[in-house]
């Protein structure tokens, strides 16, 4: 009974984050703002699309990855963090206003592949999760302020990402003992909260 109800718990997050997803968007990229360590552990928590995003890179991997877990956030935080450096080094994909709709049709992408569960191949997934990274990465990049310490603010969002990542995992393992289903009920949730955000940014 106690597992259940944290796992409803755990649900009831994800519906409320997904009910916000419409009016929450994300920090503009123009203009750098971020530039310490705090500022990067903030930066994926202070936007929706991150943060459902990674938690749900952690759902998918408990789900189709069960006995190699760390994969998919490995990879994640791989790209993401090669997305940051190029953007940072003036080398990002000139995205301007698409990247907004991408990082949204993103959040769509995760919440989908959530629900497909181990359908899919693990390559094909996990070079999805490489390809949602990049774009997130990609925004971290063009919020640092100029001149400011990539090692810092890389750490923060780095370490900010892998705990929302092992949040996700934790959450997945949960659902799936309380009922198979509700990972795939959770990836419904970020799904529809993505297309809510994809659809106010067209």
């Amino acid at each position: 009974m106690r597992m259940n109800t944290v796992a409803a718990k755990g649900l009831l997050i994800i519906a409320l984050c997904a009910l916000g997803g419409a009016a929450q968007a994300h920090v503009g990229h123009e203009g750098g703002h971020a530039a310490t360590f705090v500022s990067g552990l903030a930066h994926p928590v202070s936007g929706l699309d991150h943060l459902l995003a990674m938690v749900a890179v952690g759902l998918w991997s408990a789900v189709a990855l069960p006995q190699r877990r760390w994969q998919a956030p490995a990879v994640f935080v791989a790209a993401m963090a090669l997305g940051a450096l190029l953007a940072h080094l003036g080398a990002a994909l000139p995205l301007g206003g698409a990247l907004e709709v991408m990082i949204a049709a993103s959040v769509v992408l995760l919440g989908a592949l959530l629900v497909s569960g181990a359908a899919l191949p693990a390559g094909l997934g996990l070079g999805l999760v490489g390809a949602s990274a990049l774009l997130h990465g990609t925004a971290h990049g063009l919020e640092m302020a100029a001149g400011a310490s990539f090692l810092a603010y890389g750490a923060g969002f780095v370490l900010a990402t892998a705990a929302l990542h092992f949040g996700g995992m934790g959450l997945g393992v949960l659902l799936q003992r309380v009922r198979a289903v509700l990972p795939r009920a959770a990836g419904a949730l970020i799904g529809g909260a993505g297309l809510a955000l994809l659809l106010a940014r067209i």
